[in-house]
């Protein structure tokens, strides 16, 4: 089972909104946690090793700054692995994910300009030696991905 510090729950649970955008954001972290800044990196790090958080970093809306897409790939499933760790080196790709179905690779594309976002889907296709779909922004749904974790148990 995984064990996780109290530092380390405050750190999930109360961060998730309101990080301080502040020239020196852990240092602040740390002075409303009553710990050190280390103690706060420290305690990130080993989280980030646990796979237990993927990222830090702001949320911005599609096609705020620069250009994003859905995108998606049929790929077969003793391939997944291979395509997957392919996608995840493009520091463009947002997140990748698994689904059950026959197109059963998305992930989120954000590049700079519409001609950078498409020489990294031809990049991607070079590379994995399957076509990439693109699924652009319709109509915009927010979901709020942030959300309780309930770690009194561990």
């Amino acid at each position: 089972m995984l064990k996780l510090s109290d530092l380390q729950k405050k750190l999930l649970n109360d961060f998730q909104r309101n990080f301080p955008l502040t020239p020196k954001p852990y240092a602040d972290i740390a002075k409303q946690l009553g710990v050190s800044e280390n103690d706060v990196l420290d305690a990130l790090n080993e989280l980030d090793e646990k796979h237990c958080i993927s990222r830090i970093g702001a949320i911005i809306p599609p096609n705020q700054i620069g250009v994003s897409t859905l995108a998606a790939m049929s790929v077969p499933e003793n391939e997944i692995e291979r395509v997957a760790a392919q996608i995840n080196q493009y520091t463009e790709v947002n997140h990748n994910y698994e689904r059950e179905h026959e197109v059963n690779l998305w992930f989120v594309l954000i590049a700079q300009n519409a001609a950078h976002l498409d020489n990294v889907i031809t990049s991607i296709e070079t590379e994995s030696g399957y076509p990439v779909l693109r699924f652009p922004l319709i109509k915009e749904f927010f979901i709020d991905l942030s959300f309780h974790l309930d770690l009194t148990n561990d």
